[in-house]
């Protein structure tokens, strides 16, 4: 604040003193930071005034004193004219090794989510690259795991090598340079854990057997496990995550593993899909990304059920619906899924953190599932953007290399009779 005339002390707690040292490189801002105990939420108010009458537990000295110190103490010549760190640029390719040494390199470097990859070799990564038209140095956009530190450079070559890694295939690339284009970690650095959802809508669902209906958000679907692995491993790779460091998520959040990626059931909702109520043709492909904590479990009921737990939750929400619940609320006379905000607002009564109403437009309902119940989910995920994916994909059309990869599509079976004769049934129950 020197050249606001202000004399400033910035204070962190202890247990994020690596982190504001490697800030203070990185944006060549060498702050005095002072660095009372941790935790200071929900502790009590005689232990805050331990804080302060005590010791800074980094240095060792009096805390009051080195705030004075810092509001008082003249700034040096070289933390006036300091210097930003900028880490180097990893080499493109490593040296040749043998494929377990590389596996054990990848995992110690930090590379990985943790579990087993596909080593990008550079005809894999070639491979990968006919998924689209782009050119391999074409500078995709920048990523940083915080929104503070340097943000790093990626290319669309860069996005095939971690592709490859997470197992993908040159199908899945359009999608996956699509949610490369948000230029967002899909693992912030929070010490809330915060988790994304990656939800795809348009024609490319169907030409790449995704799964939008039975256990969508589950595992047995090849798509939509390793498009969304990728944005973990962009996330890891192109935020440059180090635990501890500039990583700070409590508990974690297991969603981050694949990152909720799944379609919408377009061909069983009622209503329009997601994509067209944020401005696109029902007929272009694209992916939305949302951000939140968890699913608030399963629950059942008409509207108002929905209304009473997202009056519970006290702010905007994501309601995963399944296609028989979706269908239920327009025989309720819900025609539209604005209509259905409108009233969820209305008689929730809920506002935002800042104590205004929220507006209707801030809820969001995804229609995906199996129709086995009237079942939905209640999310704290909010709606972050939507980014289109037909740019990426080649004019001859998605790269289909090897229809063997795909796994056993799922029966679709709305009326329950999936596998059955029916002649026999009717057999069996003396119908003739």
């Amino acid at each position: 604040m020197e050249d606001a005339g202000i004399p400033t002390a910035p204070m962190a707690t202890a247990h994020f003193a690596n982190y504001m040292a490697r800030d203070s490189q990185i944006h060549g801002v060498p702050l005095r930071f002072s660095f009372p105990p941790h935790p200071t939420a929900w502790v009590s108010r005689e232990i805050h005034h331990q804080y302060v009458e005590g010791d800074d537990p980094i240095t060792g000295q009096p805390l009051m004193l080195e705030v004075i110190d810092t509001l008082t103490r003249p700034l040096t010549e070289e933390e006036k004219h300091p210097a930003a760190l900028k880490r180097p640029r990893r080499p493109r390719l490593l040296a040749p090794d043998t494929e377990d040494n590389l596996r054990r390199l990848f995992t110690k470097s930090g590379w990985t989510d943790g579990l087993p990859i596909i080593l990008p070799t550079e005809e894999r990564v070639v491979e990968m690259l006919t998924g689209t038209d782009h050119d391999p140095q074409e500078v995709m956009g920048h990523m940083s795991v915080t929104p503070h530190e340097e943000k790093l450079e990626y290319t669309v070559e860069k996005v095939a090598i971690n592709a490859v890694m997470a197992g993908a295939r040159p199908e899945h690339f359009p999608v996956i340079l699509a949610i490369a284009a948000t230029q967002r970690a899909l693992i912030p650095s929070s010490t809330g854990s915060w988790a994304h959802m990656v939800i795809v809508n348009g024609p490319i669902r169907n030409q790449i057997g995704m799964n939008c209906g039975s256990s969508a958000l589950s595992p047995f679907n090849f798509a939509n496990s390793v498009i969304g692995r990728t944005g973990t491993l962009m996330s890891i790779n192109f935020g440059d995550i180090n635990l501890a460091e500039n990583f700070t998520g409590g508990a974690g959040n297991n969603f981050n593993y694949n990152n909720l990626c799944c379609g919408e059931n377009q061909e069983r909702s009622p209503w329009e899909p997601f994509h067209v109520q944020k401005g696109f043709k029902a007929d272009e492909s694209t992916i939305s990304l949302f951000r939140g904590w968890s699913m608030q479990g399963f629950s059942v009921g008409p509207a108002k059920r929905m209304a009473e737990l997202m009056t519970k939750m006290g702010y905007p929400v994501t309601f995963i619906l399944d296609p028989l619940v979706a269908k239920g609320l327009k025989k309720d006379g819900f025609e539209t899924k604005q209509q259905l905000a409108e009233f969820l607002v209305k008689e929730a009564r809920t506002t935002w953190f800042d104590g205004k109403p929220v507006d209707p437009s801030r809820i969001s309902f995804i229609v995906l599932g199996g129709e086995w119940n009237p079942i939905f989910m209640t999310a704290d995920f909010t709606y972050l953007q939507t980014e289109p994916i037909d740019k990426w994909i080649p004019k001859k059309g998605i790269t289909m290399t090897d229809p063997s990869y795909r796994m056993p599509a799922q029966a679709i079976c709305s009326e329950g009779v999936c596998g059955l004769d029916l002649d026999l049934l009717r057999e069996d129950e003396g119908v003739k």
